[in-house]
């Protein structure tokens, strides 16, 4: 499949796991619509897993910061777009932007080794900067309003960062499909300074 060019970041992505439908506008907006029960979850208690959600990654070595203003259409509950890290299929993270239970956007982490934890934030008004930092061998998720001053979600580790890709993903756990999209894409190839900051 032919490698896909997003305008910022200077590496070429793949899909792993086709989504139902996707476009990449000429200003750079991404945008990714993802099938009926789709999801990346691998439950404690072993309960069965839905299909995997269409990813849209690209793989980094050296530390890196890749953050975008993610916009979703909620309809169901789970519904979400998601920034990813991915290392191997037993070990990944997903930063969401998630309809709750209660039908309140939130924002939501999951750190998988094996299986899933799932930690809930806080709820959210509209479109936020979301943000995934690969250190030297951990990661952080990082939120903002309006894209500058950023509140630590998420700081963990997975197993081995330099194999690590990273990216976007959309998904509908229990709905028909779900789109979002993601704009203002920034990538920088440099280690974040300040951890609890996000400077």
């Amino acid at each position: 499949m032919n490698a896909i060019i997003i305008p910022n970041i200077p590496h070429s992505l793949h899909w792993l796991n086709q989504p139902q439908s996707w476009d990449l506008s000429p200003e750079g907006q991404l945008t990714i619509t993802a099938p009926a029960k789709s999801d990346w979850f691998i439950d404690p208690q072993g309960a069965a897993n839905v299909g995997p959600a269409p990813a849209l990654l690209f793989s980094t070595s050296g530390p890196c910061m890749l953050s975008a203003q993610v916009v979703v259409k909620h309809v169901a509950t789970y519904d979400a777009g998601v920034l990813m890290v991915y290392e191997n299929p037993s070990m990944w993270a997903k930063f969401c932007l998630e309809l709750s239970p209660q039908g309140h956007p939130m924002i939501v982490s999951v750190v998988t080794k094996g299986v899933s934890d799932d930690c809930n934030a806080f709820a959210v008004n509209g479109p936020v900067y979301m943000r995934v930092s690969k250190l030297e061998q951990a990661y952080a998720f990082h939120v903002s309003q309006e894209g500058s001053s950023w509140d630590l979600i998420r700081y963990f580790k997975l197993d081995d960062s330099r194999n690590a890709q990273l990216g976007f993903e959309v998904q509908s756990p229990t709905g028909d499909g779900c789109t979002a999209s993601f704009r203002d894409i920034r990538f920088e190839a440099r280690l974040l300074t300040e951890l609890r900051s996000g400077e």
